[in-house]
This record gives C-alpha cells, structure tokens and sequence, in this order.
C-alpha cells in the first residue's frame, strides 16, 4: 500500500460524474488510513484495479476521512484490503453514490 502526505480537500473540492450508466463510491475510513491508498476493481475481474488515497475532508457538518472515486461504471465492485484480500464487495449504481464503510478489523488471511 502506497502512502501520501495530503492536505485536507475542501467542501466541493471532488467532483462526481453521475448519471447513465456511470456513478461514484465513497469509502469511509478513520483517520488512522490518512494518506493510504485503496484500491478498488470489479467483481468480475474486467479491468484493472484503480486506486483512490484516504484524504481529510472537510465539510459543512465537520471533519471525515475517506477515498472517493468519481467517475464509476456502474457494478459490483471488491474493496480491496491488501494485494490479496478483500475487505469487501459494494455495488455501484449509476446515476447514484456509493458508501462503503471501512472494517474496524483485518478480515482474514490479511497481511
């Protein structure tokens, strides 16, 4: 997993394309996974994994921290914890965002 020193994104700061066929997903984490990279792929196997780095979000109710990823074609999709394991499964819908919440703890077989 790749880390990065990022600054907080604002409100509005992301911007979704969301309609048709095409949505976005959302994955909630704690701030212990600032700067991490999540990486996410289709259930299917069709295509490559794509990743999205954990950033501090500031918005209007106050402060989260999540990896978003804006521009989905709609599917399931695996979260995935490391190299080799899931941390688990989500469906997009286009037109609609996505939530994943982030597991407190390793699923197993995580490295």
């Amino acid at each position: 997993m790749h880390q990065h020193q990022l600054g907080p994104s604002e409100s509005g700061s992301v911007v979704l394309d969301l309609g048709g066929d095409s949505g976005a997903l959302v994955v909630y984490t704690g701030r212990e996974l600032h700067g991490r990279e999540i990486e996410i792929s289709r259930a299917d196997g069709d295509g490559p994994r794509t990743h999205s780095a954990v950033r501090e979000r500031h918005v209007r109710d106050g402060v989260f921290h999540s990896a978003v990823y804006p521009d989905l074609a709609a599917g399931l999709y695996t979260v995935w914890w490391d190299e080799r394991t899931p941390a688990g499964a989500i469906s997009v819908t286009g037109g609609a965002i996505a939530e994943f919440v982030w597991p407190t703890s390793a699923p197993a077989g995580a490295t």
